[in-house]
């Protein structure tokens, strides 16, 4: 083979290094992953064979209903008694709906999983299959294939907390799971050959990895050093040229930015309000100016509700004010609060406040959802019935400056002791 790595098509299975090869599906008519990707490219369901000259492994599978495809190709390379391992590197049914059918055409074969893995694995097999057996995996856990070597990394929560990678040594080919992937079906299949498909892979990164940033973090730890020639997912294109650049890519993605603009010592909290009479803006004004008496807490009031996820996402305070209407928080805050579901907030301190004119339903709702969200709150929220008096601005800028106080570690109450911690 040449320094670019050969290409051999052979009834629709690709070999990209040697001894290894793509046998995965195409689902280029998918416009709605899991109910909430949009998936306007389709998806991939790759999956993987691996040739060593004392047995075979299977890297992953594919989703049920493209089962026959996975079947043929596999069928054109190997002997099911060929058949030595079966690695799963997540269990999620994308990835494992072929598998009871292939445990029972291949049941010599060894499954290995996760140690994390082992309830989902149970849960998925029980309607099809009777007793079966599994062999969990940690980092540095290896399985011999003769001439070839899989060694498994532990990467928990990437993005389920049963995931795991694994890497053939000799060729230097990770198959990374659903990290360094993305939504995009080209049958091409390389990332040098396929369109261009930037914005799917950010998109995924996003939606599926971004709430786990400090796991990507871990993970890379373990990727990083490693010789990489190939990363090979488990949905996009193979990864063959400038494998590397996707992993530094990452890094860039889940390192914060903020520590460089306002130091590590400072706190950063963040306002966001809508107003229908200015009273709630009146609000978020006193309570900025109370917060940003206390030093070492870097304020930032936003007007609008657009999900400014960064902002959001490197605040160590959320604050949010809106006025009752109709007995109800208006839509904006439900829908900010809902892109919410892509960041982790677990830990981060929340405060609610806002104007009203019969009752002030608003701030007890927002409550809720940011406990559901694992914020802590760590004061009751404030609420204004009209127009605020001086004494309620005061308790506005009070409001502001205890939140801050417990942020700064400088109130005497524990930061992070809430209801949503113990969930």
């Amino acid at each position: 083979m040449n320094s670019q790595i050969d290409v051999f098509v052979h009834r629709d299975v690709v070999e990209f290094a040697d001894g290894v090869y793509w046998i995965g599906a195409l689902d280029p008519t998918l416009r709605t992953f899991d109910i909430i990707l949009s998936t306007a490219n389709g998806t991939t369901y790759n999956a993987y064979l691996v040739k060593g000259s004392d047995g075979v492994a299977v890297i992953d599978t594919v989703k049920k209903n493209f089962s026959d495809e996975f079947f043929a190709r596999l069928e054109s390379e190997v002997d099911y008694s060929d058949i030595k391992a079966i690695v799963l590197n997540h269990l999620e049914p994308d990835h494992t709906g072929a598998l009871p059918e292939l445990m029972r055409r291949a049941p010599q074969a060894k499954l290995y999983i996760s140690r994390r893995a082992t309830s989902m694995l149970k849960a998925l097999l029980k309607p099809t299959t009777g007793a079966f057996e599994y062999t969990t995996v940690n980092t540095g856990d290896t399985v011999e294939l003769g001439d070839r070597t899989l060694r498994f990394l532990h990467t928990p929560f990437l993005h389920w907390p049963d995931t795991q990678r694994t890497y053939l040594e000799e060729e230097a080919v990770l198959f990374s799971g659903d990290v360094f992937g993305c939504h995009y079906c080209d049958k091409r299949l390389f990332n040098g050959q396929v369109g261009d498909f930037r914005f799917s892979f950010d998109y995924y990164y996003a939606h599926i990895m971004r709430p786990f940033k400090k796991h990507v973090m871990d993970a890379l730890k373990l990727i990083e050093p490693l010789r990489l020639k190939l990363i090979a997912p488990t949905h996009g294109p193979i990864l063959r040229e400038r494998p590397r650049r996707y992993v530094s890519h990452y890094r860039e993605l889940s390192t914060s930015s903020l520590a460089t603009e306002i130091g590590n010592s400072d706190q950063s909290m963040i306002i966001f309000y809508m107003s229908s009479y200015g009273n709630t803006a009146r609000m978020a004004e006193e309570i900025a100016e109370g917060a940003g008496d206390l030093d070492g807490v870097r304020v930032s009031i936003w007007g609008e509700t657009e999900p400014f996820v960064d902002l959001i996402e490197e605040a160590d305070a959320l604050l949010f004010g809106f006025p009752t209407i109709n007995g109800d928080a208006v839509k904006p805050v439900g829908d900010l609060l809902s892109s919410l579901a892509v960041v982790n907030l677990k830990g981060k301190l929340g405060g609610a406040f806002g104007s009203y004119g019969w009752s002030g339903e608003a701030v007890r709702m927002i409550e809720d959802r940011m406990r559901g969200l694992k914020m802590h709150i760590p004061r009751e929220g404030l609420r204004v019935k009209l127009i605020p008096t001086e004494e309620e601005l005061e308790a506005c800028r009070s409001f502001g400056l205890q939140i801050a106080e417990v942020l700064t570690g400088k109130s005497s109450e524990k930061r992070g002791i809430d209801f949503a911690d113990l969930m």
